[in-house]
């Protein structure tokens, strides 16, 4: 039994999840929020572009897109994220001082960026080619068409594998302690970290864990329920939920046999 309580003790401890638990609220979670909400928003808008580009008809834009989605996605995130946050921590302290918090934003975006990039690109050469063709019978031209038709159906296929990315960026958030972010600006696995270190017990890194498992798992569940509802659409309303079903048998039809 002493191994069994030797990690109880060192994983859940409660005492020690107590201390951690206001910190991680009132900081870490909503520092971990702000670095994948602002990563999604940052990587999407690129995305897009690299998901036009990709599939345009003009090499000198569809190769350097190619390129920029191959390096980032091949690289490992740390270590993107390390070269940015280094390598243009010079730059960052001529704008806006000795804070790493907007290269670690940056870095998750480009991350984000190459793998929404080829989201989208799926997601847009997924409408029919008849869509393109019907928008541009009707005047539009090519930008127009992928402006206000193509791609709004196309953001639409992709909306599950959007929400997947985001959930990973919530995880890959994590890695952004390698910068050495200010106290105010720690994330919920450096506090984690900071307070296993401390006391030499890794219950907060385990109470960590649980608020990604919070956050992740209902965004699992959304997935699940849009991919759901975009495949099959809204469920048929029942016989009995449709009030202008009404019966309308005349009274004796019921009967019409007994006299």
């Amino acid at each position: 039994m002493d191994p069994l309580r030797t990690l109880w003790e060192t994983f859940f401890d409660g005492e020690s999840m107590r201390a951690a638990l206001p910190e991680m609220l009132t900081v870490g979670l909503p520092n971990t929020l702000i670095l994948a909400v602002t990563a999604a928003l940052f990587g999407s808008t690129l995305g897009i572009v690299l998901a036009v580009a990709g599939i345009s008809r003009t090499r000198w834009l569809r190769w350097p897109a190619r390129v920029y989605t191959d390096v980032f996605r091949g690289v490992p995130a740390a270590a993107t994220i390390l070269l940015i946050g280094v390598g243009l921590a010079p730059l960052g302290m001529q704008v806006w001082g000795p804070n790493p918090y907007p290269l670690g934003i940056l870095a998750l975006s480009l991350i984000a960026s190459a793998y929404l990039g080829e989201i989208f690109r799926s997601g847009i050469q997924s409408v029919e080619a008849t869509q393109l063709e019907a928008a541009r019978a009707l005047g539009f031209s090519w930008r127009e068409a992928m402006r206000r038709v193509i791609i709004p159906q196309g953001i639409r296929r992709i909306l599950p594998a959007w929400v997947n990315q985001l959930i990973a960026l919530i995880k890959d958030s994590s890695l952004v302690y390698f910068l050495g972010l200010l106290a105010s600006q720690r994330e919920l696995f450096r506090i984690g970290q900071d307070y296993a270190a401390n006391t030499g017990n890794q219950s907060a890194l385990l109470l960590a864990g649980l608020f990604y498992l919070a956050l992740t798992v209902p965004l699992t569940h959304v997935v699940n329920w849009i991919d759901k509802r975009l495949r099959h659409g809204r469920p048929a309303a029942g016989p009995t939920d449709d009030p202008d079903d009404l019966d309308l048998a005349l009274p004796g039809a019921a009967g019409g046999n007994q006299r």
